[in-house]
């Protein structure tokens, strides 16, 4: 039985793609240390699953199926720059959710409770908090200046996009970086 690493994810359109591999390119000027993530996976992750039996992969679609029949389409703004755990010690670079944050977090919660009665989710210890990693300090001395360009691009405007589908992905570590699959599209049909 195979393992298979799994999350749920929403695309985000070409226009704030651009934009933001704009703003990577601009941010990478500063530091050197961090890794970004590439411009064809970049995405919003809703819930990540982790190592599920490839035998779970057609309940948890179905799940996800089921769950986005009740919940309509909406837009989805991205705007701002910021960091986790803080900009003044950052170790993941984000870009936040304006408009459309709430129905993230609902449609999160909507998913989260069938997941977990499948047993393949195992519940966050903290709130979830839509947004869209950049990418990650993996060594840096300059977090200084790198939390000062956090804050210069706070007003950053990243464009909107119409979220109409949650996809089922897996992720393949590689040497070069993750290989994404998507293993299903759910429709927002509500």
């Amino acid at each position: 039985m195979a393992r298979l690493r799994t999350f749920i994810a929403v695309e985000i359109d070409r226009f704030s793609r651009d934009r933001l591999v704009g703003l990577q390119e601009r941010l990478s000027t500063v530091s050197s240390g961090v890794k970004w993530v590439e411009p064809q996976n970049l995405h919003l992750t809703l819930l990540f699953l982790g190592e599920i039996d490839d035998r779970e992969v057609v309940d948890i679609c179905r799940t996800v199926e089921t769950v986005c029949c009740d919940v309509a389409p909406f837009p989805m703004t991205l705007a701002g720059t910021g960091a986790f755990p803080t900009p003044r010690r950052p170790r993941t670079l984000i870009v936040h959710v304006t408009e459309g944050a709430d129905e993230l977090k609902a449609l999160y919660a909507a998913l989260e409770k069938p997941l977990l009665e499948l047993g393949c989710f195992r519940r966050e210890d903290r709130a979830y908090t839509p947004h869209l990693t950049l990418g990650r300090v993996k060594s840096d001395p300059h977090t200084d200046e790198l939390a000062s360009v956090i804050k210069q691009f706070a007003q950053w405007q990243g464009g909107q996009t119409q979220v109409r589908e949650v996809l089922v992905m897996s992720s393949q570590l590689r040497q070069v970086g993750p290989e994404y699959t998507v293993l299903s599209r759910a429709k927002l049909e509500g």
